[in-house]
């Protein structure tokens, strides 16, 4: 009876293809419940008259229609007529233990008036059949309904990292949604009180440490972390156990995406290179940062390039007066700007502006009629390899198009300047690391007498840039492999689009012209590390895609340094954000590079930028004489 009574209360709630209003759904939970406090009370009646001769049929007849009512008015008053019984806990049971009771108790007074006497013995039969009946069909249904569906969906294993608030949600979120696809079959949590534990009937079997094991154990296809507040350390702790399962490895979104709506409990993302970097990212000074850019007017060079493109995505966060975004690709230009108009259309101007860092007159003409407040100089060329190849080309864009673009800031006024720099300008054994270094000199040499603050940052690697690893190991990846790494021991330091970008705006705003700037990027990751966790979280193993080895590349460093040893200064000037001592260099020397560069051929080239950016300038002289 339970059963049938629970898949009417379906057929009401929840029947796909039945469209009730809420006139009539109420209308047809008042007959059920009507039809179960008469069932019950007659039932009541039936069992022990017999034995006492207890009730008259007036009386009966009294207590029904006295039940019947007060049913109703309790019903409506601890809401039972409105709650959603799929959801339905102790919350629900405590509004049907209230509205039964009250009930009994008002046909309980009633007959006392009436009669002078009170049928305990009947009444508290009815209470125990209208609690088993009404809590029943509710209850009931829910239960059985659930496992219904959960026999014909074929759901999949699913090991919860973290019984904490995040994961306790998750799993019940996993048991009430049916059409999830996973079922929680255990926890893991390193909270030694935890242990042992059931949740949700879902019991805690070990610590993070036991993750392989219980994996093999119970079969389980899939790994949840439902732990939000971790640092991306320990995501890597936890990772490295996960690694060694064949389990997906998913991560439950932050508590405060769900809070606000962006996204369900059981929205989970993939893990992503950049949890593995060990490595918390940067905290920005907002306050400094806004009183930089808030109704002022930026000009991004480099605009349409991987970082340039995520500068402007930043700046645009605090609102400035106008954005020029400036760069030599007319597609990317496009893209970046349809981007913020979409975004940003009616809060500020953006201005798409065609042009290459090399046309030293074009640059003056934008820099005169925009006069921009902040200029970030994101354009260059960067790949180290093609470099090699074309030394005058990296001359040309990476140190003239840095002096065009610093030289018309001065002669504007633009208040900060900030070069995007890299970690392969320290004691560069590459012409592209060269000519970065080479560029910091121009603009260090310009600070000295300048009324702008010229500073540069330097960086690691970014991962997902173009030209980066991650998009040619995806690739190798997706082509089956092998992913072809250069060296077993190779290093570099590796920090992410967003907080490189970020770092771009905080350098800017501590500027006081001439410093280099450096993030604390952690310990440096081997290339081969970050191809063996990329082949993991693409859904592959080692063997099957496989790790050819190459060999090192022209100019390429075994390691990476972030500054050289006569510029470190230890002490942070930011959180995590250092800056590197000027070192002086014979500025002459890099003047007769830029007014000479078109008469040497790209040997010469090469060796001239190398010794003047490891400051041999002795033998520079030289061999110029």
């Amino acid at each position: 009876m339970l059963l049938f009574l629970g898949i009417f209360h379906d057929k009401i709630l929840h029947e796909e293809g039945v469209k009730l209003s809420y006139s009539k759904r109420v209308s047809l939970l008042i007959g059920m419940d009507s039809f179960i406090v008469l069932f019950s009370i007659f039932i009541g009646y039936y069992i022990l008259n017999p034995y006492f001769n207890i009730y008259t049929l007036q009386m009966l007849t009294i207590s029904s229609l006295t039940l019947l009512v007060s049913h109703h008015v309790f019903a409506f008053i601890y809401h039972l007529y409105h709650k959603a019984w799929e959801y339905a806990s102790v919350g629900e049971l405590v509004a049907i233990v209230k509205a039964v009771t009250f009930s009994i108790g008002t046909a309980a007074i009633v007959q006392l008036l009436v009669n002078s006497d009170i049928y305990i013995r009947v009444l508290f039969i009815t209470w125990l059949l209208h609690m088993c009946l009404i809590g029943g069909s509710r209850f009931s249904w829910r239960m059985v309904r659930g496992r219904l569906i959960k026999s014909v969906i074929e759901k999949e294993s699913a090991l919860i990292v973290g019984a904490g608030s995040a994961g306790t949600m998750l799993v019940r979120q996993l048991l009430k949604h049916n059409e999830s696809e996973l079922k929680p079959m255990a926890f893991v949590d390193d909270d030694v009180t935890k242990q042992k534990l059931e949740i949700y009937g879902v019991t805690v079997l070990g610590k993070t440490e036991n993750i392989p094991e219980i994996v093999e154990k119970k079969g389980i296809g899939h790994i949840i972390i439902a732990i939000p507040s971790l640092n991306k350390l320990e995501i890597q702790k936890i990772y490295q156990e996960c690694s060694k399962t064949k389990a997906q490895v998913k991560i439950m979104p932050m508590i405060e995406d769900i809070i606000t709506g962006k996204v369900s409990v059981n929205q989970f993302r993939d893990v992503q290179v950049e949890d593995l970097l060990g490595r918390d990212p940067v905290e920005l000074d907002i306050q400094r940062i806004s009183e930089k850019l808030t109704g002022k007017t930026v000009l991004v060079t480099g605009a349409g390039g991987s970082i340039g493109s995520e500068i402007c995505r930043q700046v645009s966060k605090f609102k400035p007066k106008k954005i020029i975004l400036l760069g030599h690709g007319e597609n990317s230009i496009y893209s970046i700007d349809m981007e913020l108009k979409v975004k940003y259309k009616d809060e500020f101007e953006i201005i798409p502006i065609i042009a290459d860092i090399q046309d030293r007159h074009r640059v003056f003409d934008v820099m005169g009629k925009y006069k921009p407040d902040v200029v970030y100089h994101a354009a260059a060329h960067k790949h180290v390899p093609l470099m090699e190849y074309n030394p005058k080309e990296a001359v040309k864009n990476n140190v003239i198009g840095t002096k065009n673009v610093a030289e018309a800031a001065d002669t504007f006024s633009v208040s900060t300047f900030v070069l995007i720099s890299s970690d392969k300008a320290v004691n560069p054994t590459n012409v592209m690391g060269s000519t970065k270094r080479i560029a910091e000199m121009v603009i260090q040499e310009l600070d000295k007498h300048s009324q702008t603050r010229f500073v540069a940052v330097r960086f690691g690697n970014v991962l997902g840039s173009r030209g980066s690893v991650i998009p040619l190991f995806k690739k190798q990846i997706q082509t089956g492999g092998p992913v072809t790494v250069t060296h077993p021991d190779m290093t570099r330091y590796f920090m992410t689009i967003p907080e490189a970008s970020r770092l771009v705006m905080q350098a800017g705003a501590l500027a006081s012209g001439g410093e280099i700037f450096v993030l604390d990027m952690g310990e440096p990751v081997k290339i081969v590390d970050l191809a063996k966790n990329l082949i993991r979280l693409s859904g592959y193993t080692e063997e099957e895609i496989g790790i050819k080895y190459s060999g090192i590349r022209p100019g390429e460093k075994m390691y990476e340094e972030l500054l050289g040893k006569n510029e470190v200064d230890s002490e942070a000037v930011f959180p995590k954000i250092f800056v590197g001592k000027s070192v002086e260099v014979d500025y002459s020397l890099v003047i007769i590079l830029i007014e000479n560069y078109n008469d040497y051929d790209s040997e010469y080239i090469r060796k001239y930028v190398l010794e003047l950016a490891n400051k041999k300038q002795e033998l520079l002289i030289t061999n110029i004489n």
